[in-house]
Protein backbone atom coordinates (compact mmCIF):
# COMPACT_ATOMS: atom_id res chain seq x y z
CA UNK A 1 0.00 0.00 0.00
CA UNK A 2 2.92 2.43 0.08
CA UNK A 3 2.51 3.25 -3.55
CA UNK A 4 -1.07 4.34 -3.02
CA UNK A 5 -0.06 6.48 0.00
CA UNK A 6 2.72 8.20 -1.88
CA UNK A 7 0.38 9.35 -4.72
CA UNK A 8 -2.12 11.07 -2.39
CA UNK A 9 0.10 13.99 -1.28
CA UNK A 10 1.39 14.48 -4.83
CA UNK A 11 -2.14 14.91 -6.15
CA UNK A 12 -2.93 17.35 -3.31
CA UNK A 13 0.20 19.41 -4.08
CA UNK A 14 -0.81 19.57 -7.75
CA UNK A 15 -4.27 20.92 -6.93
CA UNK A 16 -2.72 23.51 -4.60
CA UNK A 17 -0.32 24.72 -7.29
CA UNK A 18 -3.21 25.11 -9.79
CA UNK A 19 -5.24 27.12 -7.28
CA UNK A 20 -2.29 29.45 -6.62
CA UNK A 21 -1.72 29.92 -10.35
CA UNK A 22 -5.37 30.85 -10.87
CA UNK A 23 -5.20 33.43 -8.08
CA UNK A 24 -2.05 34.94 -9.59
CA UNK A 25 -3.66 35.22 -13.02
CA UNK A 26 -6.79 36.87 -11.57
CA UNK A 27 -4.65 39.35 -9.71
CA UNK A 28 -2.73 40.16 -12.88
CA UNK A 29 -5.91 40.76 -14.85
CA UNK A 30 -7.37 43.04 -12.19
CA UNK A 31 -4.14 45.02 -11.81
CA UNK A 32 -3.81 45.51 -15.56
CA UNK A 33 -7.39 46.80 -15.78
CA UNK A 34 -6.69 49.35 -13.05
CA UNK A 35 -3.43 50.63 -14.53
CA UNK A 36 -4.54 51.02 -18.13
CA UNK A 37 -8.15 51.39 -19.28
CA UNK A 38 -7.39 51.68 -23.02
CA UNK A 39 -5.58 48.37 -23.37
CA UNK A 40 -8.34 46.61 -21.43
CA UNK A 41 -10.96 48.02 -23.77
CA UNK A 42 -9.10 46.87 -26.85
CA UNK A 43 -8.48 43.41 -25.40
CA UNK A 44 -12.16 43.08 -24.48
CA UNK A 45 -13.24 44.02 -28.00
CA UNK A 46 -10.74 41.58 -29.42
CA UNK A 47 -12.08 38.79 -27.22
CA UNK A 48 -15.68 39.63 -28.16
CA UNK A 49 -14.87 39.60 -31.87
CA UNK A 50 -13.05 36.30 -31.48
CA UNK A 51 -16.01 34.74 -29.71
CA UNK A 52 -18.47 36.01 -32.33
CA UNK A 53 -16.30 34.72 -35.15
CA UNK A 54 -16.31 31.19 -33.77
CA UNK A 55 -18.83 28.72 -35.24
CA UNK A 56 -21.81 27.88 -33.01
CA UNK A 57 -21.09 25.27 -30.43
CA UNK A 58 -22.71 21.89 -31.01
CA UNK A 59 -24.96 22.26 -27.96
CA UNK A 60 -25.83 25.92 -28.55
CA UNK A 61 -29.51 26.91 -28.78
CA UNK A 62 -30.64 28.84 -31.91
CA UNK A 63 -31.68 32.43 -31.47
CA UNK A 64 -35.43 32.91 -30.83
CA UNK A 65 -35.75 29.27 -29.77
CA UNK A 66 -36.08 27.49 -26.44
CA UNK A 67 -33.95 24.43 -25.83
CA UNK A 68 -33.87 21.68 -23.23
CA UNK A 69 -30.95 19.32 -23.54
CA UNK A 70 -32.33 17.13 -20.77
CA UNK A 71 -35.62 16.67 -22.67
CA UNK A 72 -33.86 16.66 -26.07
CA UNK A 73 -36.37 19.29 -27.24
CA UNK A 74 -36.10 22.53 -29.24
CA UNK A 75 -39.10 24.86 -29.56
CA UNK A 76 -39.17 27.69 -32.13
CA UNK A 77 -42.87 28.50 -31.83
CA UNK A 78 -44.58 31.64 -33.23
CA UNK A 79 -41.27 33.33 -34.06
CA UNK A 80 -42.07 34.28 -37.70
CA UNK A 81 -39.09 32.30 -38.94
CA UNK A 82 -38.72 32.23 -42.73
CA UNK A 83 -36.33 29.25 -42.82
CA UNK A 84 -35.26 26.36 -40.65
CA UNK A 85 -32.57 27.51 -38.14
CA UNK A 86 -29.10 26.52 -39.27
CA UNK A 87 -27.63 26.03 -35.78
CA UNK A 88 -29.92 23.34 -34.43
CA UNK A 89 -28.16 21.32 -31.72
CA UNK A 90 -27.37 17.73 -32.72
CA UNK A 91 -28.95 16.35 -29.54
CA UNK A 92 -32.46 17.45 -30.60
CA UNK A 93 -35.02 14.65 -30.63
CA UNK A 94 -38.24 16.70 -30.65
CA UNK A 95 -38.35 19.81 -32.83
CA UNK A 96 -41.30 22.23 -32.87
CA UNK A 97 -41.36 24.82 -35.67
CA UNK A 98 -45.04 25.74 -35.47
CA UNK A 99 -46.63 29.11 -36.17
CA UNK A 100 -43.89 30.50 -38.42
CA UNK A 101 -43.62 31.91 -41.98
CA UNK A 102 -41.62 29.22 -43.73
CA UNK A 103 -43.51 29.29 -47.09
CA UNK A 104 -41.06 26.91 -48.86
CA UNK A 105 -39.24 23.88 -47.51
CA UNK A 106 -36.32 23.22 -49.89
CA UNK A 107 -34.41 20.00 -50.51
CA UNK A 108 -32.10 19.15 -47.64
CA UNK A 109 -33.76 21.65 -45.31
CA UNK A 110 -32.51 19.66 -42.29
CA UNK A 111 -29.09 18.60 -43.58
CA UNK A 112 -26.49 19.56 -40.95
CA UNK A 113 -22.92 18.80 -39.91
CA UNK A 114 -23.00 16.95 -37.62
CA UNK A 115 -26.33 15.48 -38.81
CA UNK A 116 -29.50 15.58 -36.77
CA UNK A 117 -29.27 11.83 -36.30
CA UNK A 118 -31.56 11.68 -33.26
CA UNK A 119 -34.44 13.84 -34.54
CA UNK A 120 -37.52 11.63 -34.15
CA UNK A 121 -40.49 14.04 -33.98
CA UNK A 122 -40.86 17.09 -36.24
CA UNK A 123 -43.84 19.45 -35.99
CA UNK A 124 -44.24 22.04 -38.78
CA UNK A 125 -47.97 22.69 -38.37
CA UNK A 126 -49.38 26.15 -38.94
CA UNK A 127 -46.21 27.56 -40.52
CA UNK A 128 -47.84 28.77 -43.77
CA UNK A 129 -45.97 26.27 -45.89
CA UNK A 130 -47.06 26.46 -49.52
CA UNK A 131 -44.43 24.23 -51.11
CA UNK A 132 -42.48 21.19 -49.92
CA UNK A 133 -39.80 20.14 -52.40
CA UNK A 134 -38.29 16.75 -53.14
CA UNK A 135 -35.85 15.55 -50.50
CA UNK A 136 -36.93 18.11 -47.90
CA UNK A 137 -36.66 15.49 -45.12
CA UNK A 138 -33.53 13.72 -46.27
CA UNK A 139 -30.65 13.20 -43.78
CA UNK A 140 -33.09 12.51 -40.92
CA UNK A 141 -32.53 8.77 -40.38
CA UNK A 142 -34.49 8.60 -37.11
CA UNK A 143 -37.55 10.66 -38.09
CA UNK A 144 -40.63 8.75 -36.92
CA UNK A 145 -43.32 11.43 -36.60
CA UNK A 146 -44.00 14.30 -39.01
CA UNK A 147 -46.80 16.86 -38.72
CA UNK A 148 -47.49 19.15 -41.70
CA UNK A 149 -51.07 19.98 -40.70
CA UNK A 150 -52.72 23.38 -41.14
CA UNK A 151 -50.48 24.50 -43.99
CA UNK A 152 -51.91 25.63 -47.39
CA UNK A 153 -49.82 23.18 -49.44
CA UNK A 154 -50.28 24.20 -53.06
CA UNK A 155 -47.33 22.06 -54.18
CA UNK A 156 -46.32 18.81 -52.51
CA UNK A 157 -43.57 17.10 -54.47
CA UNK A 158 -44.15 13.42 -55.34
CA UNK A 159 -40.73 12.78 -53.78
CA UNK A 160 -41.35 14.67 -50.55
CA UNK A 161 -41.13 11.56 -48.40
CA UNK A 162 -39.08 9.31 -50.66
CA UNK A 163 -36.10 11.57 -51.28
CA UNK A 164 -34.94 13.46 -54.36
CA UNK A 165 -34.49 10.20 -56.29
CA UNK A 166 -37.02 7.56 -55.29
CA UNK A 167 -35.33 4.79 -57.27
CA UNK A 168 -32.12 5.02 -55.20
CA UNK A 169 -33.31 6.34 -51.82
CA UNK A 170 -33.87 4.16 -48.77
CA UNK A 171 -37.40 3.69 -47.40
CA UNK A 172 -38.61 6.52 -45.21
CA UNK A 173 -38.37 5.84 -41.45
CA UNK A 174 -41.71 7.61 -40.91
CA UNK A 175 -44.24 5.81 -38.70
CA UNK A 176 -46.76 8.64 -38.21
CA UNK A 177 -47.69 11.26 -40.80
CA UNK A 178 -50.20 14.05 -40.12
CA UNK A 179 -51.57 15.92 -43.13
CA UNK A 180 -54.74 17.41 -41.64
CA UNK A 181 -56.20 20.56 -43.21
CA UNK A 182 -53.51 21.10 -45.83
CA UNK A 183 -55.91 22.07 -48.62
CA UNK A 184 -54.80 25.33 -50.32
CA UNK A 185 -57.16 28.12 -51.47
CA UNK A 186 -58.76 27.61 -54.89
CA UNK A 187 -56.57 30.22 -56.61
CA UNK A 188 -53.38 28.41 -55.48
CA UNK A 189 -54.24 24.97 -56.88
CA UNK A 190 -52.92 25.69 -60.41
CA UNK A 191 -55.66 23.58 -62.04
CA UNK A 192 -54.27 20.43 -60.43
CA UNK A 193 -56.12 17.69 -58.61
CA UNK A 194 -55.39 18.13 -54.92
CA UNK A 195 -56.34 14.52 -54.22
CA UNK A 196 -53.98 13.36 -56.97
CA UNK A 197 -51.10 15.46 -55.63
CA UNK A 198 -51.40 13.99 -52.14
CA UNK A 199 -51.77 10.45 -53.51
CA UNK A 200 -48.61 10.83 -55.63
CA UNK A 201 -46.55 11.84 -52.60
CA UNK A 202 -47.85 8.86 -50.60
CA UNK A 203 -47.11 6.18 -53.19
CA UNK A 204 -43.84 7.41 -54.79
CA UNK A 205 -41.07 4.86 -54.54
CA UNK A 206 -42.97 2.69 -52.02
CA UNK A 207 -41.12 4.81 -49.44
CA UNK A 208 -43.90 4.80 -46.83
CA UNK A 209 -44.47 1.07 -46.58
CA UNK A 210 -43.53 1.27 -42.88
CA UNK A 211 -46.11 3.97 -42.13
CA UNK A 212 -48.55 3.02 -39.36
CA UNK A 213 -50.63 6.19 -38.83
CA UNK A 214 -51.93 8.48 -41.57
CA UNK A 215 -54.18 11.47 -40.86
CA UNK A 216 -55.88 13.21 -43.79
CA UNK A 217 -58.75 14.93 -42.00
CA UNK A 218 -60.42 18.20 -43.08
CA UNK A 219 -59.02 18.32 -46.61
CA UNK A 220 -62.28 18.61 -48.60
CA UNK A 221 -61.50 15.34 -50.44
CA UNK A 222 -64.30 14.50 -52.87
CA UNK A 223 -62.85 11.08 -53.65
CA UNK A 224 -59.85 8.88 -52.95
CA UNK A 225 -57.67 7.91 -55.92
CA UNK A 226 -57.80 4.23 -56.76
CA UNK A 227 -54.31 3.25 -55.55
CA UNK A 228 -53.74 5.84 -52.81
CA UNK A 229 -53.48 3.11 -50.14
CA UNK A 230 -51.90 0.41 -52.30
CA UNK A 231 -48.35 1.08 -51.08
CA UNK A 232 -49.11 1.45 -47.36
CA UNK A 233 -49.34 -2.18 -46.22
CA UNK A 234 -48.29 -1.45 -42.64
CA UNK A 235 -51.03 1.10 -41.99
CA UNK A 236 -52.82 0.68 -38.65
CA UNK A 237 -54.72 3.96 -38.23
CA UNK A 238 -56.33 5.92 -41.07
CA UNK A 239 -58.18 9.17 -40.36
CA UNK A 240 -60.36 10.55 -43.18
CA UNK A 241 -62.92 12.39 -41.08
CA UNK A 242 -64.43 15.78 -42.01
CA UNK A 243 -63.92 15.52 -45.76
CA UNK A 244 -66.49 15.48 -48.58
CA UNK A 245 -66.21 11.83 -49.63
CA UNK A 246 -69.33 10.73 -51.51
CA UNK A 247 -68.33 7.13 -52.19
CA UNK A 248 -65.62 4.56 -51.46
CA UNK A 249 -66.26 2.57 -54.63
CA UNK A 250 -62.86 3.17 -56.23
CA UNK A 251 -60.61 2.79 -53.19
CA UNK A 252 -59.46 -0.61 -51.95
CA UNK A 253 -58.73 -1.59 -48.35
CA UNK A 254 -57.86 -5.17 -49.26
CA UNK A 255 -54.12 -4.95 -48.60
CA UNK A 256 -54.46 -3.12 -45.25
CA UNK A 257 -54.45 -6.32 -43.23
CA UNK A 258 -53.04 -4.56 -40.13
CA UNK A 259 -55.61 -1.75 -40.13
CA UNK A 260 -57.10 -1.19 -36.67
CA UNK A 261 -59.11 2.04 -36.99
CA UNK A 262 -60.77 3.74 -39.95
CA UNK A 263 -62.37 7.13 -39.30
CA UNK A 264 -64.95 8.22 -41.87
CA UNK A 265 -67.05 10.55 -39.76
CA UNK A 266 -68.46 13.83 -41.10
CA UNK A 267 -68.24 13.02 -44.80
CA UNK A 268 -70.90 12.91 -47.54
CA UNK A 269 -71.32 9.13 -47.73
CA UNK A 270 -74.80 8.05 -48.85
CA UNK A 271 -74.37 4.27 -48.95
CA UNK A 272 -71.60 1.64 -48.80
CA UNK A 273 -71.78 -0.87 -51.62
CA UNK A 274 -71.20 -4.61 -51.47
CA UNK A 275 -67.56 -4.48 -52.58
CA UNK A 276 -66.61 -2.04 -49.81
CA UNK A 277 -68.61 -3.98 -47.21
CA UNK A 278 -66.86 -7.23 -48.12
CA UNK A 279 -63.40 -5.64 -47.91
CA UNK A 280 -64.08 -4.09 -44.50
CA UNK A 281 -65.46 -7.37 -43.19
CA UNK A 282 -62.32 -9.21 -44.34
CA UNK A 283 -59.99 -7.04 -42.24
CA UNK A 284 -59.41 -8.94 -38.99
CA UNK A 285 -58.74 -6.10 -36.52
CA UNK A 286 -60.44 -3.02 -37.97
CA UNK A 287 -62.88 -0.71 -36.21
CA UNK A 288 -64.87 1.61 -38.50
CA UNK A 289 -66.43 4.93 -37.48
CA UNK A 290 -69.28 6.18 -39.71
CA UNK A 291 -71.07 8.87 -37.69
CA UNK A 292 -72.56 12.04 -39.20
CA UNK A 293 -72.94 10.96 -42.80
CA UNK A 294 -76.09 11.76 -44.86
CA UNK A 295 -77.30 8.18 -45.41
CA UNK A 296 -79.96 7.79 -48.13
CA UNK A 297 -82.44 5.15 -47.02
CA UNK A 298 -83.83 3.74 -50.26
CA UNK A 299 -83.65 0.38 -52.04
CA UNK A 300 -79.87 0.73 -52.49
CA UNK A 301 -79.41 0.62 -48.70
CA UNK A 302 -80.76 -2.94 -48.25
CA UNK A 303 -77.38 -4.68 -48.30
CA UNK A 304 -75.73 -2.16 -45.98
CA UNK A 305 -78.54 -2.40 -43.42
CA UNK A 306 -78.31 -6.21 -43.44
CA UNK A 307 -74.52 -5.98 -43.01
CA UNK A 308 -74.80 -3.51 -40.11
CA UNK A 309 -77.13 -5.85 -38.24
CA UNK A 310 -74.61 -8.70 -38.45
CA UNK A 311 -71.19 -7.04 -38.18
CA UNK A 312 -69.26 -5.93 -35.11
CA UNK A 313 -66.84 -3.86 -37.19
CA UNK A 314 -68.75 -0.58 -37.01
CA UNK A 315 -68.43 1.33 -33.74
CA UNK A 316 -71.53 3.17 -32.52
CA UNK A 317 -73.68 1.70 -35.27
CA UNK A 318 -76.84 2.31 -33.22
CA UNK A 319 -76.32 6.06 -33.77
CA UNK A 320 -76.42 5.83 -37.57
CA UNK A 321 -79.63 7.35 -38.97
CA UNK A 322 -81.24 8.24 -42.27
CA UNK A 323 -80.91 11.75 -43.70
CA UNK A 324 -82.96 11.21 -46.88
CA UNK A 325 -85.69 10.89 -48.05
CA UNK A 326 -87.68 13.28 -45.90
CA UNK A 327 -90.15 10.63 -44.68
CA UNK A 328 -87.22 8.52 -43.36
CA UNK A 329 -85.22 11.31 -41.72
CA UNK A 330 -83.66 10.46 -38.32
CA UNK A 331 -84.76 6.84 -38.42
CA UNK A 332 -82.07 4.48 -37.10
CA UNK A 333 -80.58 2.22 -39.75
CA UNK A 334 -80.69 -0.80 -37.45
CA UNK A 335 -84.46 -0.45 -37.12
CA UNK A 336 -85.11 -0.69 -40.86
CA UNK A 337 -86.00 -3.72 -42.95
CA UNK A 338 -86.35 -4.27 -46.67
CA UNK A 339 -90.01 -3.22 -46.71
CA UNK A 340 -89.03 0.25 -45.51
CA UNK A 341 -86.38 0.70 -48.19
CA UNK A 342 -88.07 1.56 -51.47
CA UNK A 343 -87.04 3.51 -54.53
CA UNK A 344 -89.50 6.03 -55.93
CA UNK A 345 -90.38 5.41 -59.63
CA UNK A 346 -88.84 8.66 -60.74
CA UNK A 347 -85.84 9.31 -62.86
CA UNK A 348 -82.62 9.63 -60.92
CA UNK A 349 -81.12 13.14 -60.89
CA UNK A 350 -78.32 12.13 -63.25
CA UNK A 351 -80.81 10.88 -65.84
CA UNK A 352 -82.98 13.96 -65.41
CA UNK A 353 -79.94 16.09 -66.07
CA UNK A 354 -79.18 14.05 -69.22
CA UNK A 355 -82.67 14.62 -70.60
CA UNK A 356 -82.48 18.34 -69.89
CA UNK A 357 -79.15 18.52 -71.68
CA UNK A 358 -80.58 16.58 -74.65
CA UNK A 359 -83.52 19.00 -74.86
CA UNK A 360 -81.17 21.97 -74.88
CA UNK A 361 -79.07 20.42 -77.66
CA UNK A 362 -82.14 19.68 -79.82
CA UNK A 363 -83.47 23.21 -79.31
CA UNK A 364 -80.11 24.61 -80.40
CA UNK A 365 -80.08 22.44 -83.52
CA UNK A 366 -83.60 23.59 -84.39
CA UNK A 367 -82.66 27.23 -83.96
CA UNK A 368 -79.63 26.80 -86.24
CA UNK A 369 -81.80 25.08 -88.87
CA UNK A 370 -84.35 27.93 -88.84
CA UNK A 371 -81.55 30.48 -89.10
CA UNK A 372 -80.16 28.71 -92.19
CA UNK A 373 -83.60 28.70 -93.79
CA UNK A 374 -84.02 32.38 -93.12
CA UNK A 375 -80.65 33.33 -94.57
CA UNK A 376 -81.35 31.34 -97.77
CA UNK A 377 -84.98 32.36 -98.13
CA UNK A 378 -84.57 33.85 -101.66
CA UNK A 379 -82.85 30.77 -103.04
CA UNK A 380 -85.41 28.52 -101.39
CA UNK A 381 -88.23 30.62 -102.87
CA UNK A 382 -86.76 30.32 -106.39
CA UNK A 383 -86.28 26.58 -105.90
CA UNK A 384 -89.89 26.22 -104.80
CA UNK A 385 -91.08 28.18 -107.92
CA UNK A 386 -89.06 25.90 -110.19
CA UNK A 387 -90.57 22.83 -108.58
CA UNK A 388 -94.05 24.35 -108.97
CA UNK A 389 -93.54 25.06 -112.69
CA UNK A 390 -92.15 21.58 -113.29
CA UNK A 391 -95.10 20.05 -111.52
CA UNK A 392 -97.52 22.23 -113.52
CA UNK A 393 -96.07 21.14 -116.88
CA UNK A 394 -96.17 17.55 -115.80
CA UNK A 395 -99.77 17.81 -114.67
CA UNK A 396 -100.82 19.55 -117.95
CA UNK A 397 -99.35 16.62 -119.89
CA UNK A 398 -101.32 14.17 -117.81
CA UNK A 399 -104.47 16.30 -118.26
CA UNK A 400 -104.07 16.35 -122.10
CA UNK A 401 -103.66 12.60 -122.27
CA UNK A 402 -106.68 12.12 -120.08
CA UNK A 403 -108.84 14.26 -122.40
CA UNK A 404 -107.70 12.31 -125.47
CA UNK A 405 -108.47 8.99 -123.86
CA UNK A 406 -111.86 10.21 -122.70
CA UNK A 407 -113.14 11.54 -126.12
CA UNK A 408 -113.54 8.83 -128.93
CA UNK A 409 -113.39 11.43 -131.70
CA UNK A 410 -110.04 12.69 -130.47
CA UNK A 411 -108.88 9.12 -130.18
CA UNK A 412 -109.75 8.38 -133.88
CA UNK A 413 -108.22 11.65 -134.93
CA UNK A 414 -105.10 10.79 -133.13
CA UNK A 415 -104.90 7.33 -134.72
CA UNK A 416 -105.54 8.74 -138.26
CA UNK A 417 -102.85 11.30 -137.81
CA UNK A 418 -100.50 8.54 -136.81
CA UNK A 419 -101.30 6.67 -140.02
Amino acid sequence: MPGGCSRGPAAGDGRLRLARLALVLLGWVSSSSLTSSAPSTSSASFLASAVSAQPPLPGQCPQLCECSEAARTVKCVNRNLTEVPADLPPYVRNLFLTGNQLAVLPAGAFARRPPLAELAALNLSGSRLQEVRAGAFEHLPSLRQLDLSHNPLAHLSPFTFSGSNASFSAPSPLVELMLNHIVPPEDYRQNRSFEGMVAASLRAGHALRGLQRLELASNHFLFLPRDVLAHLPGLRHLDLRNNSLVSLTYVSFRNLTHLQSLHLEDNALKVLHNGTLAELQSLPHVRVFLDNNPWVCDCHMVDMVAWLKETEVVQGKARLACAFPEKMRNRALLELNSSHLECDPILPPSLQTSYVFLGIVLALIGAIFLLVLYLNRKGIKKWMHNIRDACRDHMEGYHYRYEINADPRLTNLSSNSDV
